[in-house]
């Protein structure tokens, strides 16, 4: 389940444990945060752990503990009940050590005493039934600070002040490869036993509300195909002409999670009105049982600030913001 603690930096020891990140199929990723002036009430030291992007185990320096954050992981305490204790052990150790790079950096960039932070990301990634992706790297007051590169087996240094963590850490026999063989086959081996335990959420399925609509500007129209409440995060969008995939005066949005813990995003086009039913907001999503293309002819119905709201095949009875889309199967 962990690697046993590792030096770091010239004076001090990480211990590496089951983590993981990722954003393809299903994912782990870890975040560990170390404060050196925290805000009243703030912890020091903060641990972090998602699965697919939902927050499962969490562990501070006030609490001392580590514990689940979701319901599904109280099964792990009850087939291995030292699970929780274990881990405190380990953070606890980690606690004390991020307290000593700080202080080791902060004489490394010659700095006074002050706000600083030391901060670990890593994990990993699995598509299908196999692993893809991983990452680890550190990064000191939000920059990165040094990188593995799990491909080259060697440590990146962007900074002079991580070059002595470089050399000393690429120099002890076996390290990075312990790293890598964690990173591609441990930490996929734990999204494995994770997965059935958090079934109901990890492997749900949660289709797209599509909205749509629409804007004119100067004689053209700026068309916005929302897609929102979809699980997982893994969704292909793309505006069509004629069938084919048009990529001039498109906008991609970012994929962003909801409150409930589903994403949303956004793919908008300016066209010409001339041409609006030669366009389609195409949707493929594991949601659905077949994708999905949108059009944007039909009733005009008219919104707030400028913006004409769209519902294709028909008129949108009821509250105006947003319309609904039918969709068109392909």
């Amino acid at each position: 389940m962990a690697l046993r603690s590792l030096p770091l930096l010239v004076l001090v020891g990480v211990a590496l444990w089951e983590s993981c990140l990722g954003a393809s199929s299903h994912s782990m990723k870890y975040f560990y945060t170390s404060i050196s002036e925290p805000s009243q009430g703030q912890p020091h030291f903060v641990c972090l752990g998602y699965v697919d992007d939902e927050l499962f185990t969490y562990y501070d320096s006030h609490s001392r503990k580590f514990q689940p954050r979701v319901s599904w992981m109280e099964k792990v305490g009850k087939e291995d009940p030292q699970y929780w204790d274990r881990y405190t052990q380990v953070l606890r150790g980690q606690d004390e050590d991020f307290r000593g790079n700080l202080e080791t950096l902060r004489f490394r960039y010659n700095q006074s005493e002050g706000l600083h932070t030391w901060q670990w990301m890593y994990g990993c990634e699995l598509q299908g039934e196999e692993s893809k992706g991983g990452f680890m790297q550190f990064g000191y007051d939000g920059r990165t600070f040094i990188t593995f590169d799990k491909e080259t087996l060697t440590w990146v240094a962007p900074v002079p002040q991580a070059q002595i963590t470089q050399r000393k850490w690429d120099a002890i026999p076996g390290y990075n490869q312990r790293f890598k063989s964690y990173l591609e086959e441990e930490c996929i081996d734990w999204i494995k036993k994770y997965l059935p335990y958090g079934k109901e959420t990890l492997l749900r399925t949660e289709p797209p509300v599509v909205t749509m609509s629409s804007k004119p500007e100067d004689g053209m129209e700026t068309h916005i195909c929302r897609l929102d409440g979809f699980y997982p995060r893994e969704i292909e969008a793309s505006w069509t002409r004629d069938r084919e995939v048009w990529l001039p005066d498109t906008l991609h949005g970012s994929v962003a999670p909801n409150a409930d813990g589903t994403f949303h995003t956004t793919l908008s086009i300016q066209i010409d009105p001339k041409e609006r039913g030669r366009y389609r907001c195409h949707v493929e999503h594991n949601g659905l049982q077949e994708p999905l293309d949108v059009a944007l002819e039909g009733e005009r119905l008219q919104g707030g600030k400028g913006w004409t709201l769209w519902q294709a095949g028909g008129l949108w009875e009821g509250n105006l913001t947003p319309a609904v889309c039918s969709c068109e199967h392909t």
